[in-house]
């Protein structure tokens, strides 16, 4: 991830220096994996696409220890785990 980073950063740099404009568009997805059951999807990622190390260890922090809270009208609720759910 920190080379991806670095890379995004070094292109910036570059059409800065060729005085080029830069767009970059990012999407949170982070909500995806609110419905996965994340035990069953690190474990695929690691047995059938053959990730790990350090990248299994930053998805793992990624998917796990999440919590969340709702806003509305200014008053903010008490911020919740979040929880893989079987919705089926």
């Amino acid at each position: 991830m920190e080379s991806a980073l670095v890379k995004v950063l070094s292109d910036i740099f570059d059409a800065v220096d060729y005085r080029q404009g830069t767009l970059l568009g990012l999407l949170d997805s982070s909500a995806t994996f609110d419905t996965v059951n994340h035990n069953i999807l690190l474990r695929q990622l690691e047995t059938s696409f053959g990730i790990g190390g350090l990248t299994l260890k930053w998805l793992s922090s990624f998917v796990t220890g999440r919590s969340q809270a709702v806003a509305f009208h200014g008053v903010t609720s008490a911020y919740s785990t979040v929880t893989y759910e079987n919705f089926v």
